[in-house]
């Protein structure tokens, strides 16, 4: 009888540490998306920013190519403030749910991927001075990144870029180069007919 109690003694306490180290997990995995969610804000602000780039990039063009100069300012002013009205109705609502959805999306990733342990290193290396460090420079990093890319490329990229736009306009049938509302080119006259 007392290895009968000695051994249901064991198990309730195997029991109820499992259940602890799952309530320790949990915890920290809750720790770690609240770290997170400034990142999980900006990934809403650029899924925001990016579904009304299209909008911007086209009214742009549009403002540029088909409205007298004099109307510009006032039509520019005009559209900046609707894609700012939609970036201040649209992004508190993405912004909102991608919060909500991050623990449902996130939990079982990290809960699969990541022990107790690992996770405990994790969110030292996160709220670390170094990681501080690190999160603040990356931005610049990836900026100077960006514009030496940019610079090395330029010169094979935008070439590249202009062919492109051609071929898309022709395909489109849409005016190229510089026709831009201009009426199209007449077909070359017949020549006489020879008697």
């Amino acid at each position: 009888m007392k290895k009968f109690k000695l051994a249901l003694l064991t198990v309730a306490l195997a029991g109820s540490s499992m259940a602890a180290m799952a309530q320790d997990k949990a915890a920290l995995i809750k720790q770690f998306i609240d770290v997170q969610r400034p990142g999980i804000e900006s990934l809403a602000r650029g899924l925001v920013e990016q579904s009304s780039s299209p909008i911007a990039q086209a009214g742009s063009q549009y403002l540029q190519t088909q409205v007298p100069e004099a109307k510009r300012e006032s039509a520019a002013k005009a559209a900046d403030a609707e894609l700012k009205k939609y970036f201040d109705d649209a992004y508190p609502i993405v912004r909102d749910k991608a919060v909500q959805l991050a623990p449902v999306a996130l939990t079982p990733l990290l809960e699969q991927n990541f022990t107790e342990d690992e996770l405990k290193q994790l969110l030292a290396w996160i709220n670390s001075p170094l990681s501080k460090k690190y999160q603040d420079l990356n931005p610049k990093m990836q900026t100077a990144l960006t514009e030496k890319l940019v610079t090395e490329t330029r010169a094979t990229i935008e070439p590249k870029m202009r062919a492109l736009d051609e071929n898309v306009a022709k395909a489109l049938g849409a005016p190229t180069g510089g026709q831009q509302g201009a009426a199209p080119a007449k077909a070359p006259a017949k020549a006489p007919a020879k008697k």
